[in-house]
């Protein structure tokens, strides 16, 4: 727009473009842990352009957001998401199997500007090298290469490749917004090398979540019309394993937001309107609409919670609560999902559900999903089970409850609607009948290198025991509910002769993250940066037109937002001092000399000042037409709005106000301005006739009225002065709000 001389257009679309992602980076700022509530494919798609963007306001506008805390920890969520082999990343949320955009451009931008210490180039040479050229998990190649020349612009070769210091070591990482624990992040595809993850957070992400429910951000934010969590699933307390780096357990991918296509819990009977009756998931399930519901009834509200997060000695522990994710009419008082990783191929899981006395609930039902390949039914000693086959080995699970039962599970597979870019998942479901007021059921998921022996349970409530016996080892765990005041840990696991211990003083504990002081303030002030760009800019462009055709074109163009008036009279005058500098260019030239003082003379009225009261009145209208219209519907409201918000913010501290103009997409706001504002060129008009018959009457009072002998004439004429001092006062500030 700028090469064209479509600078106004430019400027406005400049601005609108810093307003909302300046509003984004302050709102990044509520993100603690680095992540994206999208997940790891939607999150490549964000930081595509959000580090392009984050490069260009530094390089032109001087707006540094490198040392953004967010930033600084955005590397996490990218280290510590990749399973061993680093081809696939946790597919939480709707997903490809790795990444949609990069990573290889955001690793070495947070290389080059961020961390500068060669991790970024590392991680990026390890996905480059271990890159699927063919199946499951290529790129598309215009996701692949479109960040390509980004890649280019930042690497830094001086930074030598440096893997992280714990490199090699499985390592737990909590992400405490996004609500997800990983184990056993980036590592080589070797035996006894697993990866294991965990869902349970907040609809949103904590940030997200807490700045709806605080009403937080409040001159921006109004609800959850401000956010899309469409792309999330209902997967709250859902977990994947890779034992030896080989997708033994999966997510779904991109699909429907069906709670059975995650690896997650339905009840029944259901309580209220069931996508798949009588059995009920959970509470952002909807069965008419490709989102996931987030917006309406209970579903705005739902939240999962990571309660523990240990490891010790080697032994992985952790321990979710999912109860607030499904409908309160379903009567749950508890549902915890414990996970226990007792050795890199052989994992143990335990769900609990804790009923209330009039729950109605007769029977729960889990499933467990493998994208890549079926599962096989297999049964040992009237323990059900289930297998995959893969060239390293067969990848077993067994399942009972606390009673020692085992159900027969159905094995099937489900092919996805049309639109969605994979055909299907395969998965185990697994029924259990529940008794009051509390029932547990056992899994246990064996790598290849495992020969389990013996498996029994014993469910002495409020305590479980579970008894394994391997080819190697023996394993006894002990675990405990939260509710069971008298113990101090949460589980307690034999292995051999080692006793290891999880107790409560290890559990995960949430805080509250302030809302970012002078937030509005922090936007405005960026947003100064780029004005005294563009007025540059106008005096290059108009500088640089030499033929009297173009020239006349671009300069009507520039001043379109000026006093129509003064239009041609300015376009002449812009016109004769570019012609003697081109005259004086040509001099220069013609010696060999550079011209000293070589200045275009900014001769144009101040258009950006224009723009801004031309701007405001158009928010204005779209802000009434605005309050005219229906709600768009739940399709329209996942595109990006252009925001018109003219928001009036107070400082808490110094009480002075000022406009916020900028917006957050998707927000339509209700703010109004509370003064219309008055024509530019009326209000001159009337400030000079004013200023006329003040000098007039200033003149009759120092000729005639001073001779007159009657004080009734004098004092007449001191009150009109007074009137008119304060017309003119009024008049003044008028035109100076309206920048006339």
């Amino acid at each position: 727009l700028f090469l064209s001389g479509y600078l106004q257009e430019a400027y406005l679309w400049t601005k609108q473009v810093l307003a909302i992602m300046e509003k984004s980076v302050v709102l990044l700022q509520e993100v603690t842990d680095g992540s994206l509530y999208e997940g790891v494919a939607y999150g490549s798609y964000t930081t595509r352009s959000l580090f392009q963007y984050m490069f260009l306001v530094q390089r032109h506008f001087d707006i540094d957001h490198f040392s953004h805390p967010w930033l600084k920890q955005h590397f996490a969520f990218m280290y510590r998401t990749v399973l061993p082999g680093f081809q696939r990343t946790v597919a939480i949320a709707d997903s490809n199997y790795n990444w949609f955009y990069g990573p290889e451009s955001q690793l070495v931008f947070l290389d080059k500007f961020v961390m500068r210490n060669g991790s970024g180039n590392w991680l990026a040479e390890q996905i480059r090298r271990n890159r699927v050229v063919e199946g499951p998990g290529t790129p598309s190649k215009g996701q692949r290469w479109c960040t390509l020349h980004t890649e280019f612009l930042w690497y830094d070769a001086s930074l030598r490749s440096v893997p992280p210091p714990d490199y090699g070591v499985p390592k737990l990482h909590y992400f405490e917004d996004w609500g997800v624990v990983t184990y056993g992040s980036a590592l080589p595809a070797e035996i006894n090398r697993p990866f294991l993850s965990f869902k349970s957070g907040k609809l949103g992400g904590r940030a997200i979540y807490d700045i709806v429910h605080k009403n937080k951000y409040k001159e921006w934010i109004k609800g959850w019309r401000n956010f899309n969590a469409g792309h999330e699933h209902p997967d709250q307390n859902s977990f994947t394993f890779a034992p030896n780096g080989v997708p033994f357990i999966t997510e779904a991918l991109y699909g429907p937001k069906y709670t059975f296509l995650n690896n997650v819990l339905m009840f029944s009977p259901a309580v209220s309107k069931s996508c798949f009756s009588p059995w009920e998931g959970q509470i952002t399930e909807d069965c008419s609409s490709k989102w996931l519901k987030y917006k309406h009834d209970l579903a705005g509200d739902c939240q999962g919670r990571v309660v523990a997060a240990m490891e010790r000695s080697g032994v992985v522990f952790i321990r979710g609560e999912g109860v607030g994710a499904y409908n309160p009419k379903l009567k749950l008082r508890k549902l915890q999902r414990n996970l226990i990783l007792l050795h890199p191929q052989l994992l143990l899981l335990v769900d609990q559900i804790h009923l209330e006395d009039d729950s109605p609930l007769e029977a729960a039902t889990s499933f467990f999903h493998n994208v890549d390949v079926p599962f096989e039914e297999t049964v040992v000693d009237d323990v059900h089970g289930a297998f995959i086959r893969h060239r390293d080995g067969i990848y077993k699970m067994y399942w009972m409850d606390d009673t020692g039962h085992s159900e027969k599970a159905a094995i099937t597979s489900r092919m996805y609607p049309r639109g969605y870019p994979y055909n299907g998942t395969n998965y185990v479901n697994v029924t259990t009948l529940l008794r009051h007021p509390v029932t547990r059921a056992i899994y246990l998921f064996i790598g290849p290198s495992i020969d389990v022996q013996s498996f029994t349970v014993r469910g002495d409530s409020p305590q479980l025991d579970v008894f394994i016996t391997t080819n190697e080892h023996a394993y006894t765990v002990y675990l405990w509910p939260v509710e069971d005041g008298s113990r101090s840990a949460f589980a307690q696991v034999i292995a051999d002769r080692q006793k290891i211990v999880f107790d409560r003083a290890s559990a995960i504990r949430s805080s509250a993250v302030p809302e970012v002081k002078d937030y509005v303030g922090i936007v405005e002030r960026n947003l100064q940066h780029f004005k005294p760009v563009f007025q540059q800019l106008e005096k290059q462009i108009l500088s640089r037109v030499r033929n009297t055709a173009s020239f006349r074109k671009t300069a009507e163009r520039l001043l379109r937002f000026s006093d129509k008036r003064q239009t041609e009279e300015a376009i002449d005058r812009i016109f004769a001092i570019s012609q003697r500098q081109q005259q004086q260019h040509g001099r220069a030239k013609k010696n060999r000399k550079v011209a000293k003082g070589y200045k275009f003379v900014d001769a144009v009225p101040d258009i950006f000042a224009q723009i801004e009261v031309n701007e405001r009145k158009v928010r204005q209208k779209a802000q009434t037409q605005a309050q005219k219209e229906l709600p768009v519907d739940e399709d329209e409201e996942m595109k990006d709005l252009l925001d018109f918000a003219d928001i009036t913010y107070v400082k808490h501290k110094t009480g002075v106000s000022i406009k916020g103009r900028s917006g957050l997409a998707q927000m339509v706001t209700t703010a109004r301005s509370s003064a219309p504002s008055i024509s530019a060129s009326y209000t001159r008009l009337f400030l000079i006739l004013n200023i006329a018959i003040f000098f007039v009457m200033l003149a009759m009072q120092l000729t005639y009225f001073q001779k007159a002998k009657r004080l009734h004439g004098q004092r007449c004429l001191y009150a009109i002065l007074l009137v008119d001092s304060c017309i003119l006062l009024w008049l003044y500030s008028s035109c100076s709000q309206s920048q006339c």
